[in-house]
């Protein structure tokens, strides 16, 4: 008779805190997983703000990243699971990036029914200037009409494109152009950001205008600056005014430096009058421009946000980023680098501009020239404009107000934009 003798190993209960640390590891883990997951979903949800990307293919990448979550869920979010989750999830969101990149576009011209008009033109088109690739929009409901160069937004390093659609009104009239300068949007590589100068943006925007010409054999064209493109403008009329048939300005710059330090001292009046004693130590710890060095635009924005206070504005955090969202001439990278083009641009060019001074500098212009400027507009001193216009020489000279206007053109302020821009500067220039 045989006996098996069995050995039972002891059976070992892992401790409450083991369980209790792996199940917390487990959890974090999921929860990570998770918030890559939601990360890789913005590219797909940008798209929806204003891309080229028609939406049948916007809904597919939904549709895809539902399917990969789902999946995730089947998987018991396992390693498998979630390798397969986010792996999905970052080729989606590639694909995102890069069909907003290759489908960017601007909107055709249409008539009611959506049929584009007859004769229209509505490109977004790449050109060489300067030996620098940069891009612009073409647009009028008639390809014969004047041109209009929109010189872009502002900045440094704000493009042309993110108002374009405040424009609409004025593609009846004008064949309106619209450039993306150097350092910014879709042309924000361009050239190196820190060999950027303020004659290189005159200079481009003489070649655009020599294409232009060209292309649509014109001998001139009209050219609208607004803000830091107002600068620009001044300087291009002022050098080429052969090409020009009138300089448009609005919020225009006169005398940075001076301009600069007035904004400063009323942002710090504006605060003492509220009570807000942090924002004035804010500012006076940074002192009054000019600025110099790194982090300079952020010091510059301190004491512009509150003058956009003052005005009824958005404050620069929250325009910056989302000026670009809603332009579907740009992708979602074109957007990125609206954002880093601005930033960065400023930086590299505002210090250059701090012995500006129109009133000495260019005092004498042989363009018909009309400003715009907005009766609340602290950003470009209305002291220092009717300075520059009083002294100003010209064929001819108009300083247009906005009674109720801010910085730059509004939806508010439009209407009385085009009648001025159709009424008078088209009128004037085609009577004498």
């Amino acid at each position: 008779m045989s006996t098996d003798v069995r050995y039972l190993k002891p059976t070992v209960n892992p401790s409450p805190i083991n369980h209790v640390l792996s199940g917390l590891v487990t959890a974090v883990l999921r929860l990570l997983a998770a918030i890559v997951f939601v990360v890789l979903l913005i590219p797909v949800l940008l798209l929806l703000l204003g891309t080229g990307v028609p939406l049948w293919a916007i809904t597919l990448m939904t549709l895809a990243d539902l399917a990969l979550l789902i999946l995730a869920f089947k998987f018991k979010w396992t390693l498998k699971g979630v390798a397969v989750m986010l792996g999905g999830a970052l080729l989606v969101a590639a694909a995102a990036v890069a069909l907003s990149q290759v489908l960017a576009l601007t909107p055709p011209i249409t008539d009611a029914q959506g049929n584009p008009l007859p004769n229209s033109i509505a490109l977004l088109e790449k050109v060489n200037l300067n030996d620098s690739e940069q891009w612009i929009t073409i647009r009028g409901k008639d390809v014969s009409k004047p041109i209009l160069l929109y010189l872009g937004l502002g900045g440094p390093g704000a493009g042309g494109f993110a108002m374009r659609p405040l424009f609409e009104p004025l593609e009846e009239h004008f064949v309106v152009v619209s450039w993306d300068e150097p350092g910014t949007g879709k042309s924000y590589s361009a050239v190196p950001i820190k060999s950027l100068t303020p004659q290189q943006f005159v200079d481009d925007a003489y070649a655009l205008t020599q294409m232009l010409c060209q292309r649509f054999d014109k001998q001139k064209v009209y050219v609208y600056g607004v803000s830091w493109t107002s600068i620009v403008g001044i300087w291009l009329v002022q050098q080429h005014p052969d090409l020009y048939y009138a300089y448009i300005g609005n919020g225009q710059m006169i005398n940075t430096t001076e301009n600069d330090v007035m904004g400063y001292e009323f942002a710090i009046q504006y605060l003492t009058e509220r009570g807000d004693t942090a924002g004035v130590e804010q500012l006076r710890r940074n002192g009054p421009p000019p600025y110099v060095g790194d982090g300079l635009a952020l010091k510059y924005v301190a004491y512009l946000d509150v003058l956009n206070e003052y005005m009824g504005t958005l404050p620069y955090s929250v325009v910056v980023p989302l000026i670009p969202m809603f332009s579907p001439e740009y992708g979602l990278i074109d957007k990125v680098n609206h954002f880093r083009g601005l930033y960065e641009s400023f930086e590299a060019v505002y210090p250059q501009l701090s012995d500006l001074d129109f009133t000495t500098q260019a005092a004498k212009l042989d363009v018909p020239v009309y400003i715009f400027a907005g009766r609340n507009d602290v950003n470009a001193m209305t002291s220092l404009v009717e300075e520059y216009f009083n002294v100003l020489q010209a064929p001819h000279k108009e300083l247009i107000w906005f009674e109720n206007g801010g910085h730059g053109l509004e939806e508010g302020t439009m209407a009385q934009f085009t009648d001025v821009m159709v009424n008078e500067v088209l009128k004037y220039s085609q009577q004498n």
